[in-house]
């Protein structure tokens, strides 16, 4: 596994990688290696247990993390095939140039950064990017790993006619029994609660949502009231920008910004929460509503979040990014009553179990891997047009 990150300050691709390398690891059969950046307090050891770790010091810009070492590190391991997550860093150039040292095939997920939403997104930068070593880095790999139909319409798009490998990511079961987390003794003890639990930028929303929020506020009633919490990490001038937000549309008492959670404190969060949103413009596809939907918790999602099974299933309110359909969406579920909005967090709970298991993506990742190394057939997620 080759990613620039795995701290889990720095989004949910690195928990993301951490599941997937537990659950695949499986010595002999199948050995797991990661391979990522030492950018200075990146390290994030807990969780990894059992894998092996290769850090490698960067210089230069952290944006892009530049590291001669990676390369070198790279070249003189002996595995077998790479798997790439992310783009638009140094990562990219040193995936490129192991391959072209050792002729091994490489995988690589570009988790959602190919959307138009995250291409237009510093547009002027990741089309130098493209142009200088990532149009390459992709022509090049032997498989492209999208996680919905979606993103594989966002790949052909660009012209990419590489083998596509669609394969959805997974979640964990919750644990049980799960106490209060330290933050829920701050609200009303009757207060219903919308968490949105993920890093807080601007690509997935938080202010729209606080927006919509502020719109809704005086048709509440006061018995049994809402309270939006934000749990997450995120660059602290755009943190501050957002509860100045809250202050200005005067819902500094019902909006709440816990900081980041991770590991069991993540897992309270959820369970403390009547229901979930997330008013993403551009997502590969969100962990944080996976995990979600495992406690039981009815979503607002845009269709951008790339889970159409939880519309489908009706566990989610669809909702677009903007600040109107999100106060419809809210309208939608503040108007249900408990009973409605359990039964919806059952069905993404149910969805989970059947469609969203880290064994089952563990599983047919490693046929596609046998399949690029020649030691199986073409797997039925492979997709070749």
């Amino acid at each position: 596994m080759l990613v620039a990150s795995t701290a889990s300050a720095d989004g949910g691709i690195s928990e993301l990688i951490r599941e997937l390398s537990r659950t695949m690891h499986r010595p002999p059969s199948l050995e797991v290696e990661v391979f990522t950046l030492d950018r200075g307090g990146n390290a994030d050891p807990a969780g990894w247990e059992g894998i092996a770790m290769n850090r490698a010091k960067t210089r230069g810009p952290r944006s892009f993390g530049y590291s001669a070492d990676l390369v070198a590190t790279l070249r003189n391991s002996d595995v077998d095939l790479l798997h790439v997550h992310g783009l638009w860093m140094y990562p990219s150039i040193a995936a490129r140039r192991w391959h072209a040292k050792t002729r091994r095939p490489y995988l690589i997920s570009p988790q959602g950064m190919l959307d138009p939403w995250a291409l237009a997104n510093k547009s002027w930068k990741k089309r130098i990017a493209m142009r200088l070593y990532e149009d390459a880095h992709l022509q090049n790999a032997s498989c492209l790993h999208a996680v919905g139909d979606s993103e594989v319409e966002s790949i052909r798009a660009l012209g990419y006619r590489s083998p596509i490998c669609v394969i959805p990511n997974g979640v964990n079961p919750p644990p049980a029994d799960l106490p209060a987390p330290g933050w829920r003794e701050r609200l009303p003890t009757d207060a219903r609660i919308l968490l949105f639990l993920g890093r807080l930028t601007p690509k997935k929303g938080p202010g729209q949502l606080i927006r919509a929020w502020s719109a809704l506020q005086e048709n509440w009633p006061a018995a049994r009231p809402w309270h939006l919490v934000f749990v997450g990490p995120g660059p602290e001038p755009y943190l501050q920008e957002l509860k100045s937000l809250a202050t200005r549309v005067g819902e500094e008492d019902s909006i709440h910004f816990i900081g980041p959670a991770y590991g069991i404190d993540k897992a309270t969060s959820y369970a403390a929460a009547d229901a979930f949103a997330l008013p993403s413009f551009s997502e590969g596809m969100p962990l944080a509503a996976l995990e979600a939907w495992s406690h039981g918790l009815p979503a607002l999602l845009t269709p951008q979040c790339n889970l159409p099974e939880g519309f489908a299933r009706d566990a989610a309110i669809a909702i677009d990014p903007e600040v109107g359909s999100i106060a419809d969406g809210l309208r939608r579920l503040t108007a249900m009553t408990d009973v409605q909005r359990a039964a919806m967090g059952q069905r993404g709970q149910q969805l989970v179990t059947d469609c969203f298991s880290w064994e089952a993506a563990t599983r047919q990742l490693e046929e596609v891997y046998r399949w690029m190394l020649g030691q199986g057939p073409q797997p039925d997620t492979i997709r070749l047009d």
